[in-house]
């Protein structure tokens, strides 16, 4: 692994700064871990600012990377922000399965 662990994503994520965000969206890539992978997902859950939120919407509809938008749309989904998934399947930014998939 790469030796970030999961204290200090979990810091990052609780202070919820923009910075925070960019950081644990550019960990996502595909050829990251898995494992590290589970743990940004947990991290980004952890997300409770309105700033830190705004940036993770920021990613669903601009994240350069699939997987950036894909872990977006969970954390919306996770909050049952259905409107937003729907604008961002409209929009192309996901698809149908990765916005209503249980």
């Amino acid at each position: 692994m790469t030796g970030i662990n999961l204290a200090y994503l979990e810091r990052r994520a609780r202070r919820g700064r923009m910075v925070d965000v960019d950081f644990l969206m550019e960990q996502l890539h595909p050829n990251q871990e898995f494992g590290l992978c589970k743990m940004i997902d947990y991290a980004l859950g952890l997300i409770e600012s309105d700033t830190g939120r705004e940036r993770i919407r920021h990613y669903l509809f601009n994240g350069h990377r699939q997987m950036q938008r894909n872990y977006a749309a969970l954390y919306f989904k996770r909050r049952h922000v259905g409107p937003l998934l729907d604008e961002a399947v409209e929009r192309g930014c996901i698809d149908i399965i990765q916005a209503y998939a249980q």
